[in-house]
């Protein structure tokens, strides 16, 4: 029996990204290539103008939301679970916690099996399928928030501030600061959990995707476009918008908002300070430290590979748990926190 042929000979960085060589595809390309896997829908993972885009349905909404015919030459759509070879490699999509669609890349190649994480956690989420842990040789994880101070307090507790902060400023308008895909529906489901159920007004840019969601099936509760509402009426209420537009001339025309951000990044008092963010929000869509020390160590990789985020740090908790861990250093990922 041959030995297994080892991940680094086939699986490589490269300056459009993380290259397989016998599939001759790109994992999340940062630029165009001609055949890509891309794990979810952010616009750092998932660019326009490939030749060929294989992802899950969700992910393949997205990109036409996002880029219409320069989605890609030819879009194939993969279930969760569904095995597909391309070449001589076979990729499975699992899910990732992420976003809507958002997956881990699983791929086998002569005898080993590596997973790319894509981004991910582990904390609940109604918007889209939870992480699921999958057995490798080699596990490629993000550590966007690979920091021992990124510990991420409970969702529902964030969002208990938020209303209690409602109930405080009943004058004034809530003005929340969140990303278009996942973190302004994620919020929209915690607060629906919470039991506001009252309208929640969407800055325009939120409407798009927030529709696409509720055409997969994931319920947001009524909302409203927040255009042409009258001054008056939008106090005491929600308002999600852009992070953006906290510091927009479109912010001038509500009354007297409390600006808060939803971000894992709100950790940092200083980020919140220069943001003009009175009531930050720690909700993050990515693991935090916890959970991407407790990924890398629980998974069975005997390799980790680390990559767009703060490596060394992840890279020197791994080794010295006795794994083998190197940082790739890809670039073109941004913060989409």
């Amino acid at each position: 029996m041959s030995a297994a042929l080892a991940p680094e000979r086939w699986l490589r960085p490269s300056p459009a990204g993380l290259y397989c060589q016998p599939g001759d595809f790109y994992v999340d390309p940062t630029r165009a290539v001609p055949r890509a896997v891309v794990s979810h829908g952010h616009a750092d993972h998932a660019r326009p103008g490939h030749g060929a885009v294989l992802a899950t349905a969700g992910t393949l909404a997205i990109m036409r939301q996002r880029y219409g015919e320069d989605a890609g030459g030819t879009l194939q759509r993969a279930a969760y679970g569904e095995r597909i070879a391309i070449g001589d490699v076979a990729v499975t999509l699992a899910p990732a916690g992420h976003v809507l669609g958002s997956a881990q890349i699983v791929l086998e190649y002569a005898g080993s099996r590596v997973v790319v994480s894509g981004d991910y956690k582990h904390r609940p989420d109604p918007t889209c399928a939870p992480f699921e842990p999958q057995s490798c040789d080699v596990f490629v994880t993000e550590a966007t928030f690979g920091l021992p101070v990124f510990r991420h307090p409970s969702d529902r507790d964030e969002i208990a501030r938020l209303l209690h902060s409602l109930r405080l400023y009943p004058e004034r308008c809530h003005l929340v600061g969140v990303y278009a895909l996942g973190k302004c529906q994620r919020v929209l489901a915690l607060l629906r959990a919470a039991g506001y159920d009252a309208p929640v007004y969407l800055h325009g840019a939120l409407i798009a995707l927030s529709e696409l969601y509720e055409g997969f099936g994931v319920a947001l509760g009524p909302v409203l476009p927040c255009a042409g509402v009258a001054r008056d009426a939008l106090k005491g209420q929600i308002v999600l918008a852009p992070p953006a537009a906290l510091a927009d001339r479109w912010s001038r025309r509500l009354p007297d908002p409390v600006a808060a951000l939803a971000s894992g990044w709100m950790r940092i008092k200083q980020r919140a300070k220069a943001r003009g963010v009175e009531l930050p929000l720690v909700i993050s869509d990515h693991a935090d430290w916890d959970e991407l020390t407790a990924t890398v160590t629980g998974l069975g990789a005997g390799e980790i590979w680390v990559t767009h985020g703060r490596e060394e740090a992840l890279v020197h908790y791994a080794a010295g748990q006795g794994l083998r861990a190197r940082a790739l250093a890809l670039v073109g990922f941004e913060e989409d926190e």
